[in-house]
């Protein structure tokens, strides 16, 4: 750094030089230059320091960390302008060209040009660093001039840019992925067949779409902040239908006729919904309307066409079977994957040590939307064979009194927890009727369960059995619920359709009560309901009688174990597991591995699983159904006629869980048919029986 240049010293009156004003002046030269220091070793800034003509003169400790140079190695031999750009030196050269109307070298004159006539300067560059390497500055350049105003230098200080270029990078592609988004959801509604209008609370178009200005025959522009209700031939009902969407939240099908500038009238299906912010604050209302001119004028065709009418129902059957093929296929897929979700989330809720309140809330959250999804998937299969006209019934005399007592047992906890009251009647135990054993037991619990969950707290559901006629005999459940209203009445037995109670806190499938409907039926009897709102409703079904009752078949499926013991003794048993899929055997391998005195071996196919079985000597057995060359129900027969395996209890884990399969498999041989998803204690009981058998 050059020195500071000295100042004559001031003398006093008598000639003699002033003492204190001497060391004021030192300690200001000191003070200065321990600020010039200090600037010029930060190394946090760039400072070079160049002469008149460019030459480099100081180059600070922030230089050197920066570019890598040391300072011997630049001063008086190059000017900032061989470690700038040079491709930025002949762009800036030629716009300070431009600008000032006057020729200017590319190269260092460039870069002090706007400070040698004393105008501040600022810019970005490009700094090459020693080894080649890039990065962007921020440079701040300053003439240096002598008390005659000279320039003897130009100071060029420099920050590092890098960070906020790249920050500037990443704002520029988020910029760009929100312009992206922004264009995609623009994208989506304008091409959109409907016309689409968002309001705000109060009926104020928002926004709307190309389809809503063809509509109208207004622009985008007249149509945004004006009433919704002036663009319609009834302005009264359009309001009421916002009104209507904002009390129900949603709205479907609402009919509205359009009016165009030009007089043009479209008749439009108005569907729409509230919508809200990030915070859950209402926004307003988003429409979809869709114009059914067309549609109604093929409607009035239609009836007026009773051959095209019939055409079109054959076809709806037609397809309405290939659906329920298709459902019913599908639900042995589902099995499988809900296998392993019901039971690592059962094997979850029992861990050691036992989840935190926070878990174990989660896991019941998982296993009571697993429990429901494997409810829909039953209720949706049965629906679909029995439109496909693939169920079979095995029609018998049932008792009454002894199916009424298990339906008691099975939904007796889910009215203890809901605080209902239950009444049954004391029937004649020789009374029955004409039915399937399990589908009858399967209506009524449906009945039963409807009762319970759509009761008032303290309510009461009470079964009654009464002869209609000598030939018919009459089950009616009664419960103290709210009621139906008539217009409910006429929509149940409707797929899906829960008669408002979607949003409800009860869960429910909607297909319930249609599949108990076509089982009625298909086993010759009819099912109703009668309501009044407020006092409750009754559901009835009716059965043709039968005389005395001579032998009653028991149920076929096996019952709940109770009481099942833990074992005790120390001898390690073996379970040989055949299966194909591997979150099936990584599921069972989970729940084996807490008991210490079982050893799984598996297999991954049926001959495979045979040959460990003659190998290995397992004392249990678990076979899947559907295996990749021979089936279980196959392999159970060799392992069967085999006397080395014969006597090894064989426990069926299959998602084939049919009535009919259960059946099939049960008189194949199989020692218990487990139908996945498993429930885990269910399991475990059975394989603890099979597992104290005598070997």
């Amino acid at each position: 750094m050059p020195a500071t240049p000295i100042r004559p010293i001031v003398a006093d009156d008598a000639g003699k030089p002033n003492g204190t004003t001497e060391l004021r002046r030192q300690n200001s030269l000191l003070k200065t230059g321990a600020l010039q220091d200090a600037i010029f070793n930060s190394a946090n800034f760039s400072s070079i320091a160049t002469d008149e003509k460019g030459v480099i003169q100081i180059f600070n400790v922030g230089a050197e960390r920066m570019l890598g140079y040391a300072a011997a190695d630049v001063m008086n031999k190059i000017t900032p302008a061989e470690i700038s750009d040079p491709q930025e030196l002949i762009a800036r050269a030629k716009a300070l060209s431009v600008e000032f109307s006057t020729p200017i070298t590319p190269g260092f004159e460039a870069l002090v040009f706007k400070a040698s006539r004393g105008i501040e300067d600022i810019y970005e560059l490009t700094y090459i660093r020693k080894d080649g390497s890039r990065f962007p500055a921020v440079v701040s350049v300053t003439a240096l001039r002598d008390a005659d105003d000279a320039i003897i230098g130009y100071l060029l200080i420099g920050t590092d840019n890098t960070a906020r270029k790249h920050v500037e990078a990443e704002q520029k592609k988020l910029d760009q992925r929100l312009r992206d988004q922004q264009f995609y959801t623009r994208s989506l509604i304008e091409s959109n067949v409907d016309a689409m209008i968002a309001t705000d609370p109060s009926g104020i178009i928002t926004d709307v779409n190309k389809q809503m200005e063809a509509l109208t025959g207004c622009t985008r522009d007249e149509l945004i902040g004006a009433p919704f209700r002036d663009y319609f031939t009834d302005p009264e009902r359009a309001e009421a239908g916002i009104k209507l969407v904002l009390r129900e939240k949603k709205v479907t099908d609402y009919e509205l006729t359009a009016r165009a500038r030009d007089g043009r009238a479209t008749v439009v299906s108005y569907n729409a919904t509230t919508f809200y912010d990030r915070d859950r604050t209402l926004q307003g209302v988003f429409a979809a309307a869709r114009d059914v001119t067309e549609r109604k004028r093929l409607d009035q065709a239609l009836e007026e066409t009773n051959v095209e009418l019939e055409r079109a129902k054959v076809a709806a059957d037609r397809a309405n079977l290939a659906k329920s093929d298709f459902l019913s296929t599908m639900s042995h897929e589902l099995r499988s994957p809900l296998n392993a979700i019901l039971g690592f989330a059962q094997l979850m809720e029992s861990a050691s040590p036992l989840p935190t309140p926070d878990q174990k809330a989660s896991i019941d959250q998982i296993l009571q939307a697993g429990w429901y999804l494997l409810e829909l998937i039953n209720e949706i299969l049965d629906l679909a064979l029995i439109e496909s006209g693939k169920l079979l019934l095995s029609l018998e005399p049932v008792s009454l009194i002894e199916l009424l007592a298990d339906c008691k047992a099975m939904i007796e906890p889910q009215a203890l927890r809901s605080d209902i009251r239950l009444s049954f009647p004391r029937t004649d135990s020789s009374l029955a009727v004409r039915a399937d054993r399990t589908r009858m037991k399967q209506v009524l619990v449906n009945l039963l369960s409807n009762a319970v969950k759509y009761n008032r707290p303290g309510g009461l559901v009470e079964v009654t059995c009464s002869a209609t006629t000598a030939e018919r005999t009459r089950i009616s459940c009664r419960d103290t619920g709210a009621g139906l209203s008539s217009e409910q009445l006429a929509q149940l037995f409707q797929p899906f359709n829960r008669l408002g109670q979607e949003a409800g806190a009860a869960e429910g499938t909607g297909i319930g009560l249609v599949v108990s409907k076509r089982l009625v039926e298909h086993m010759g009897g009819q099912i109703g309901a009668e309501s009044t709102v407020g006092v409750g409703s009754v559901f009835w079904i009716e059965l043709t009688s039968t005389g005395a009752l001579q032998a009653v078949v028991g149920s076929t499926e096996p019952g709940p174990v109770a009481g099942i013991e833990v074992p005790t003794d120390v001898r390690i048993r073996t379970v040989l597991y055949v299966e194909d899929n591997p979150a099936n055997l990584m599921l069972v391998d989970s729940v084996l591995a807490r008991r210490s005195d079982i050893r799984l071996l598996t297999a991954r196919d049926g001959s495979s699983g045979v040959e460990m079985a003659r190998m290995s000597r397992p004392d249990v057995i678990l076979m899947d159904i559907n295996l990749p060359g021979i089936s279980g129900i196959e392999a159970l027969k060799i392992l069967a006629g085999d006397p080395l395996t014969a006597h090894i209890p064989v426990i069926a884990l299959s998602a084939n869980a049919m009535p009919r399969d259960i059946e099939k498999g049960l008189k194949a041989g199989f020692f218990r048919y487990l139908t996945k998803p498993i429930k885990v204690l269910q399991f475990m009981a059975a394989l603890d029986i099979a597992l104290k058998l005598p070997n």
